[in-house]
C-alpha cells in the first residue's frame, strides 16, 4: 500500500513539474489572401507534419436533412478526381501518409499526417487537395455508405446508452440543430441523393468556411505553400452565419422510456455553456471536484461508493460554439434507477449551494495542471488542441495561459458561476430502461 501511494506520489510530483517546466508551443495565425485562416506550430526532431482542414460543417449545418454533414464526410474519400478510393489509398501508402475524415456537431475535418521529404509531401498534399475539391460522390458508394449508415441506426435502436442520449439531446434542445444526432434517422438519411451532398460540399467546403492547422517539421514558407496548396481547389465561397442560441426550457418534464434490459440508463442535466464562456474555466475546474474527476468526484463517490447504485456516475460540461449540455449520468439497476436519480441530483444541488472544500480545489488544480502536459505531448494531439483554438476562436495564448488561469481559480468563482447556471431544482431528466414500466 505505502508502495503505491508513494508511486501515486511521485507520479504527481512528475506531472506537476512537467507541467511547469513544459515549453508550451507558440502559435503563428495568418489569412491567406482568399481568406482562409491558418495555424501553424513549428515543431523539430521527427520529420512529420500534421495537417487538419476544419470546415463549418458539422452535423448543425444538416438543416432538415439529418445525417447529411456525416455522410459528405464520409464519402470524401471514397473517389475524387481520377481516382477511386484503392487508388486514394495507394497513392498515400507508397508516400507513408494517412488520411482521415470526420464530422462532430459543430464541425467537419480532413486530416493529413506526412512526411516531410518534399517528392512524399508534395503526393501526400496533391491527394488531400483533390479529396478536399473534387470528391466523386460516386452512387455506388453513397449507396453502400447509406446502407452501412442505416444499419449502425438500427443497432442503435438496440443500445440503452444510445437511446438515452438522443432523448436527452432532443429533450435538452427541441427543434435546435444540436437535437439531433449526427448520423440521422432512417426517415432522414435514406431519401438523401447524390444532389443534396454535392450541394453540401459545394456550399461549406469552401476557402471562407475553412480553416487550415499545420503542425510539424517545416518553415513558415513552407507551410505557407501547404496551406495555399490545399485550399487552391476550392471556390472562395462564404462563412456560415451563427448557429441560433438554444432557448432554455424553464418546465421541464421526465422523459422515460422503457427497454428490456436489467439496468437503467440515466442523464440529467440543461444547457450549459458556450466554448467562450467568461467562467469557463471556474465551471471547468469546478465541474472537476463534482463529476469529472473519476471514482474521487462527488457525484461518483455519493452514487458508488457510499450507496453501490452504479459502476460509474459522472457529470460534465460539453462547451460548444453555442450552449452545450450540462449533463449528469449514471447506470444503475432497475430497482434503485429513481434512487440513485435523486442522490446524483441531491449531490448537485449540495455542490451549487455550499461550492467546494479548499482541500477538494488544490487536489482539482493540482490533478488539472499535472495532466495538461499530458494534452499536448504529441504533435496529432497538438494538432487537435490547436484546431480547437482555431475553430472556437480562443485567444492564441490559450495554451500559454491555461494552468494560470486554473490556478487562479477561487472556491467563491466556482460557487458564483455554477449558481448562475445550474438550477438543480429543474434539471431535465432522461431514463431508458427495465425501470421504466
Amino acid at each position: 500500500m505505502f508502495a503505491k501511494r508513494l508511486s501515486r506520489c511521485f507520479f504527481l510530483i512528475l506531472l506537476v513539474v512537467s507541467a511547469q517546466s513544459f515549453a508550451v508551443p507558440k502559435i503563428e495565425h495568418w489569412t491567406t489572401a482568399r481568406g482562409g485562416r491558418v495555424y501553424f506550430v513549428p515543431t523539430q526532431g521527427l520529420p512529420l507534419v500534421d495537417v487538419r482542414l476544419v470546415f463549418d460543417a458539422g452535423s448543425a449545418r444538416d438543416g432538415a436533412k439529418f445525417g447529411l454533414a456525416a455522410l459528405t464526410s464520409g464519402l470524401l474519400d471514397t473517389g475524387a478526381g481520377d481516382w477511386d478510393a484503392d487508388a486514394i489509398a495507394q497513392r498515400l501508402e507508397n508516400v507513408g501518409a494517412n488520411l482521415a475524415t470526420g464530422a462532430a456537431r459543430d464541425s467537419a475535418f480532413v486530416s493529413l499526417r506526412s512526411l516531410t521529404h518534399p517528392e512524399k509531401l508534395g503526393v501526400a498534399l496533391e491527394t488531400a487537395k483533390e479529396v478536399l475539391a473534387h470528391p466523386r460522390f460516386d452512387p455506388k458508394d453513397l449507396d453502400r455508405e447509406k446502407s452501412r449508415t442505416l444499419l449502425a441506426i438500427k443497432q442503435r435502436g438496440e443500445e440503452p446508452d444510445e437511446l438515452v442520449d438522443i432523448a436527452f439531446m432532443k429533450a435538452l434542445y427541441g427543434d435546435h440543430p444540436y437535437a439531433h444526432p449526427a448520423e440521422g434517422f432512417t426517415e432522414t438519411v435514406q431519401p438523401l441523393t447524390r444532389e443534396d451532398l454535392v450541394d453540401f460540399h459545394k456550399r461549406l467546403y469552401v476557402v471562407k468556411n475553412a480553416i487550415v492547422v499545420i503542425v510539424g517539421d517545416v518553415k513558415r514558407a513552407e507551410a505557407e505553400t501547404m496551406a495555399d496548396t490545399l485550399l487552391s481547389g476550392l471556390p472562395d465561397g462564404e462563412a456560415q452565419p451563427p448557429l441560433p442560441d438554444p432557448v432554455p426550457n424553464k418546465t421541464p418534464e421526465p422523459v422515460k422510456t422503457a427497454f428490456p434490459s436489467e439496468q437503467t440508463h440515466v442523464l440529467a442535466g440543461q444547457l450549459g455553456m458556450k466554448v467562450n464562456d467568461p467562467d469557463y474555466f471556474a465551471l471547468y475546474v469546478g465541474n472537476h471536484i463534482l463529476g469529472g474527476s473519476g471514482l474521487v468526484s462527488r457525484v461518483s463517490m455519493e452514487v458508488r461508493e457510499k450507496r453501490g447504485f452504479a459502476y460509474s456516475a459522472y457529470s460534465y460540461f460539453y462547451p460548444q460554439r453555442v450552449a452545450g449540455p450540462f449533463e449528469i449520468g449514471l447506470q444503475t439497476r432497475n430497482d434503485k434507477a429513481e434512487e440513485a436519480v435523486q442522490v446524483a441530483i441531491k449531490t448537485v444541488k449540495d455542490f451549487v449551494e455550499q461550492g467546494p472544500t479548499d482541500k477538494e480545489l488544490e487536489a482539482s488544480k493540482q490533478n488539472i495542471v499535472g495532466g495538461f502536459v499530458l494534452r499536448l505531448d504529441s504533435n496529432q494531439k497538438l494538432t487537435g488542441e490547436v484546431a480547437s483554438i482555431a475553430f472556437y476562436n480562443r485567444p492564441l495564448d490559450y495554451l500559454d495561459t491555461f494552468t494560470q488561469k486554473v490556478q487562479a481559480v477561487t472556491k467563491d468563482d466556482i460557487k458564483r458561476a455554477f449558481k448562475a447556471r445550474i438550477d438543480p431544482d429543474h434539471l431535465q431528466t432522461v431514463l431508458v430502461g427495465g425501470a421504466v414500466k
